[in-house]
């Protein structure tokens, strides 16, 4: 019977979650392509934020659709959404019409991401689900990293469209799994639906994560707009909190969100996906600028990494299913990942080549061990009729992680190399794009002072990476659930 529910219910989550994980990084090495026959080179990095952005934003309202009108109804709603909207980006022939496909599709992934975890906590019983959050955290981390390479491939040997054609193509198959699922009964009831939360709370996450896209690179021109994005947000978000006091049914219900199992896990989980985004963006610059490494070795270099999240995932997983303990875990794993950072930060110069995997493998793997725990925790606290809604807020509190952690890393990483040298940090971007070829054209020894001065920059970003899982291993042992 086990194998049986894994084999109907597994597939028909596995690759919608799939799909809206590759729509997020898949488009990232097809950018260059696309500001090429596009123009408004300045504006290409909208088609990243305004996905990420319209994610962001849908996670609660489908979170809130689905406990009312059915979780199964909103997920082919999402995947018709996220389908549409790959559709219209394969036909767009400017760089606003690219954008708002992307606003569209994102829409869809937000739906997809929060439905695949709610139906796991409906249709599979809490001791039995640290098993399945495994394997959809090994989900998550494979397609993280199959992403950039199959949209490098595809952009160099069928055109950028190609890259969105294949999401409409993954969108059939996956509509057609879905169809297997179990069509439970929804809450039921009279839908309300807070329409003024959805318009405050659009209206927080959008000049939020803005901003902290802006704090990517420390720049003083740039501080007065992330100042007036910043109190945009704030003015929000204390309008969205009084709106949500008072609405019978809240976007976000703050009664759920105050209770300590829940808000104290999607702490630790922000935490952790701060750190696992960073890692997982300036390694390759790492790697490519420091060690001289071209882009396909860095992706072999990297494989042990992911690799590790998602064995350490689905091992932590395992032994929940067995034991019904949660935090154990992570306060065994997050110590020896935070540690490992730290390690990393003064060792790394003096590790070679060679060494460099197994030390990614050590830190992932360690950091995989509160990858399951979230999810279960807060589904167990929130019951069977706020799933959608816990679900969502786990989502969130990732997103919102990922964002602020890459921008205190960034912004860490490029103040050291300003403080260390002025020149570096001002051709940083272009010895990101153009590693090798640049560092070839310097004499050896300004090629070893280029390389040292970023190499102890970089000190500093693991250190930080480091301080966010010290942060998570806080919250894990203050989570109250510690058992299910």
């Amino acid at each position: 019977m086990r194998r049986a529910v894994f084999f109907t219910v597994f597939p028909s989550i596995m690759l919608p979650m799939f799909m809206s994980s590759v729509d997020q990084t898949i488009v990232a090495t097809a950018l260059p392509a696309i500001a090429a026959e596009l123009g408004d080179v300045e504006r290409v990095s909208w088609v990243v934020v305004a996905y990420l952005v319209a994610n962001t934003i849908a996670a609660p309202v489908y979170g809130r659709l689905g406990d009312v009108l059915g979780r199964k109804r909103m997920l082919f709603v999402a995947l018709g959404m996220s389908m549409l909207g790959s559709v219209l980006c394969t036909l767009s022939g400017s760089m606003l019409m690219l954008t708002f496909a992307r606003i569209i599709q994102g829409f869809g992934g937000g739906g997809l991401m929060t439905m695949a975890q709610a139906l796991i906590g409906e249709a599979i019983p809490p001791r039995e689900r640290g098993r399945y959050q495994a394997y959809l955290a090994a989900t998550f981390v494979t397609s993280s990293t199959f992403g950039p390479v199959a949209g490098g491939y595809l952009t160099q040997h069928l055109g950028w469209r190609a890259v969105f054609a294949v999401s409409l193509m993954v969108g059939c198959a996956a509509m057609g799994l879905a169809t297997r699922l179990t069509p439970r009964p929804p809450a039921g009831g009279r839908l309300q639906f807070d329409v003024w939360g959805t318009i405050f709370f659009a209206s927080f996450v959008a000049p939020a994560l803005l901003a902290l896209q802006g704090f990517h690179h420390l720049n003083a021109a740039a501080l007065p707009g992330i100042a007036l994005l910043l109190g945009l947000a704030l003015v929000a978000l204390i309008m969205l909190l009084r709106q949500e006091k008072r609405a019978p049914a809240p976007l976000l219900p703050l009664n759920l969100l105050r209770q300590p199992g829940i808000w104290r896990t999607n702490a630790m989980a922000a935490c952790i996906g701060a750190a696992m985004v960073s890692m997982i963006s300036f390694l390759p610059m790492y790697l490519q600028v420091v060690r001289g490494i071209t882009p396909s070795e860095t992706g072999f270099l990297m494989l042990p990494m992911t690799v590790g999240i998602g064995f350490g995932a689905m091992f932590t997983g395992r032994l929940i299913s067995a034991t019904g303990r949660t935090t154990l875990f992570p306060r065994i794993g997050l110590p020896i990942t935070a540690s490992s950072f730290a390690a990393l930060a003064f060792l790394a110069p003096h590790l070679t080549i060679a060494q460099l995997p197994w030390a990614f493998a050590l830190i992932s793997f360690s950091m995989g061990s509160g990858m399951p725990v979230v999810q279960m925790t807060v589904q167990t606290v929130a019951g069977p009729k706020f799933l959608g809604a816990a679900s969502a807020s786990v989502q969130l509190a990732r997103s919102i992680g990922a964002a602020f952690g890459t921008a205190l890393v960034g912004a860490v990483l490029f103040a050291l190399l300003a403080l260390r040298d002025t020149d570096i940090a001002s051709q940083f971007a272009d010895l990101v794009q153009r590693g090798p070829t640049i560092l070839a054209t310097l004499t050896e020894a300004r090629r070893a002072e280029v390389q040292q001065e970023i190499s102890a920059a970089f000190s500093g970003a693991f250190l930080t990476m480091s301080g966010l899982i010290t942060v998570a291993l806080a919250f894990a042992w203050w989570i109250p659930v510690r058992r299910i």
